[in-house]
């Protein structure tokens, strides 16, 4: 195979709105040791590539400037020493970084087979999602079978993933979401959908126990409710922001009630890390897709010079599930 030598990509060209990602020609990055090149199909958008875009979430060290934390493809080269992949196979990985443009390396074992059945469209909205979904509610959060779920932006990418997944698990799942339209896709997921503009998810959750693990993305005024909301001996799981990282909370209340309250960002773990949630999706996630337990809700797709676009359809909240770019 021969690979060519410049490929188009996507840019920040300083820190601002949508309107600074513009097009570019950039050498085609080649694989080191222990890493994959992977021609790229399909990428997806989500929150951190905005927030890098604004300025306030930095590539780690060593990592593409390019935005994009996912993508699926096909296996274009092999760097030394990896294993159990070649030329030509279909692909979807997990990012560093660079995921829009016409090529991106990663490391071979942040890659994961697409699964049967799947299209290379939704296989791009595979890792990001599902890497953020069972690390934080299962390696973390301590899921169990019958124990209440509650995730707020249950309509997100995230938010849908973790719907279906602690589902499949077998736990009690509660959503909240701003609009009718979200509710019921959160419903037809089979999560107890709450419309955050109607109901109080706290009065919600308490009139059923409360919630023993909570999946939160939002922080700010949620972070005193998630508390009241929590049963006794429950766990919060912070993974995000959108509102403010920061609250007044009485923490009397973490003690008297056994509280757990912990949180995690994918991007700065090391590739240690991430290869073990890897190991454990292809083990226990791959499966419920085979399934048909854990299915990617789609929301829109844009060609990749139209990148802007899509980080303005995200960043109007209306939309229902993962948004990609459709790179070849």
């Amino acid at each position: 195979m021969t690979l060519a030598q410049m490929m188009t990509a996507v840019e920040i060209t300083a820190p601002g709105g949508p309107e600074v990602l513009k097009t570019t020609t950039r050498a085609v990055p080649m694989p080191g040791p222990g890493e994959i090149l992977i021609e790229v199909s399909y990428a997806g958008v989500n929150r951190p590539d905005a927030l890098q875009r604004a300025g306030a979430y930095k590539a780690p060290p060593g990592a593409s400037d390019l935005p994009g934390l996912e993508c699926s493809g096909r296996v274009a080269a092999l760097g030394p020493d990896v294993a159990g992949w070649q030329v030509g196979d279909p692909v979807c990985a997990l990012l560093p970084g660079g995921g829009y443009a016409e090529y991106v390396v990663t490391p071979a074992v942040h890659a994961l087979p697409v699964p049967m059945g799947v299209s290379l469209r939704d296989a791009a909205c595979l890792p990001e999602t599902c890497f953020t979904v069972w690390s934080n509610i299962v390696m973390r959060g301590g899921l169990k079978a019958g124990e209440r779920f509650l995730v707020h932006g249950g309509s997100s990418g995230i938010g849908t993933t973790a719907i279906q997944i602690a589902s499949a698990l077998g736990a009690r799942v509660f959503a909240t979401a701003g609009s009718a339209e979200k509710c019921a896709a959160c419903a037809d997921l089979g999560a107890t959908a709450i419309n955050y503009r109607e109901q109080d998810f706290v009065e919600v959750l308490r009139a059923e126990g409360g919630a023993d693990l909570i999946l939160d993305m939002v922080g700010g005024s949620y972070i005193a409710r998630n508390i009241k909301a929590m049963a006794d001996d429950g766990r919060i799981v912070f993974i995000a922001f959108l509102e403010s990282p920061k609250a007044e909370i009485n923490f009397a209340q973490v003690m008297l009630r056994r509280l757990t309250i912990t949180g995690s960002t994918l991007r700065p773990q090391s590739d240690a890390a991430k290869a073990e949630i890897a190991a454990q999706l292809r083990g226990r996630v791959w499966p419920m897709i085979d399934a048909g337990k854990l299915r990617v809700i789609h929301d829109s797709e844009f060609p990749l010079a139209e990148a802007a676009a899509a980080h303005a359809r995200m960043e109007s909240n209306a939309h229902i599930g993962k948004i990609v770019l459709k790179v070849r």
